[in-house]
């Protein structure tokens, strides 16, 4: 009532000149679909696609530069000296997906021009089961979202939790389907690891004596064979950080309170994934654990729906996008108050008196 008469509205203004720094795993989706959310929105962009995936790079560089004007639309070719120095320019914002450790070198650049950011990171996403999950299909969710791409998803499932009393049946499980799957050396359904230094810190992390099933390699063709690790512990190398190939850890709980405790003392996840029938056990997880996004009884399929933001929380990202939370990542929502030239009580204004104070108080 304190606006009338009148009429507020919020007036989307593009940002201006947007960055997009892509990543190696899924090169054309996560360079792109930002991309596009930033030019939607009526911004210019400069796209600088990782340089691990050259071929891909390349091909950008070409699909885009020969079609579109580069004062509109640009890609820049090259490694990590052309991209520090990209992150040192005033942007209007910058688009960032990447690890957590990197993107805390693009924060720290673009915080020296006071530029925002949409940082998509990564961590330790977790995928739980109990005993009143349907184990048939929670396998079959668990080991197409695990070691799709040879594990580097960034919202993959990174390690397994599950209720003592069903681990057997579990395990032995995920040994058929694995073996069901044959995700063979060369297979076209499965794919190498993207360089050797990758290659060798995923390695490093099976620990041969916990293998459960697994654990073949080939360095020739950077090819990790899907491998389960049991009996791991908290403090195993392969808990400490995110793994981001096909190993998967294995840990069994008795009490489902502890589990999720023990989730939130460590970073906040980009992901996490609850198998179970149990309402109480959906309702806990999702009011005292702080993750990015997920599901119940699935893997990965939140980020296929244009009505959900996708992005992370804490050490797992800043911002979101997809959809029209893309289009609202790359504008300035203006807040406008419309005001007409007639009938305004002059309740506002001084000198303030008794009399004005009771008609407010009517009024509010």
């Amino acid at each position: 009532m304190s606006l009338q008469p009148g009429k507020s509205h919020i007036h989307y203004d593009p940002l201006g000149v947007t960055l997009v720094i892509g990543a190696w795993n899924y090169p054309y989706q996560l360079t792109l679909v930002p991309m596009i959310s930033s030019i939607a929105a009526g911004n210019t962009c400069i796209v600088k696609p990782s340089e691990l995936p050259e071929n891909t790079m390349h091909l950008l560089s070409e699909l885009i530069n020969d079609n579109f004007p580069s004062d509109y639309l640009f890609v820049a070719e090259g490694g990590v000296p052309e991209t520090t120095e990209l992150i040192q320019l005033r942007f209007d914002k910058i688009f960032f997906t990447g690890s957590p450790k990197v993107g805390k070198i693009v924060y720290e650049a673009a915080a020296k021009n006071l530029v925002p950011v949409v940082l998509e990171l990564g961590g330790k996403s977790p995928a739980i089961v109990t005993k009143t999950a349907d184990l048939e299909v929670a396998v079959k969710r668990l080991v197409w979202g695990k070691f799709l791409n040879a594990g580097q998803t960034c919202i993959a499932p990174d390690y397994l939790l599950v209720e003592e009393s069903v681990k057997p049946q579990l395990l032995q499980l995920i040994k058929e389907k694995l073996e069901e799957a044959n995700y063979y050396d060369g297979a076209e359904h499965y794919t190498s690891i993207i360089n050797k230094r990758n290659f060798d810190r995923v390695t490093s992390l099976i620990d041969k004596d916990k293998i459960f099933f697994g654990g073949h390699t080939n360095d020739d063709t950077l090819y990790i064979e899907p491998t389960i690790l049991d009996h791991v512990d908290w403090d195993d190398a392969v808990m400490q950080d995110e793994i981001f190939g096909p190993v998967f850890p294995v840990i069994s709980f008795n009490n489902y309170d502890d589990v999720l405790q023990k989730i939130v003392e460590g970073e906040k996840p980009l992901a996490a994934y609850l198998f179970t029938k149990n309402e109480e056990d959906k309702s806990k997880l999702l009011h005292l654990v702080s993750f990015g996004g997920g599901c119940i009884n699935d893997t990965l399929m939140h980020i296929a729906s244009d009505y959900l933001p996708f992005g992370g929380i804490g050490n797992s990202g800043i911002g979101n996008y997809h959809g029209a939370y893309g289009f609202l990542a790359f504008t300035h929502q203006k807040s406008v108050i419309e005001k007409t030239t007639w009938g305004e009580p002059d309740l506002k204004y001084p000198p303030y008196s008794d009399k004005k104070m009771k008609w407010l108080k009517r009024l509010m």
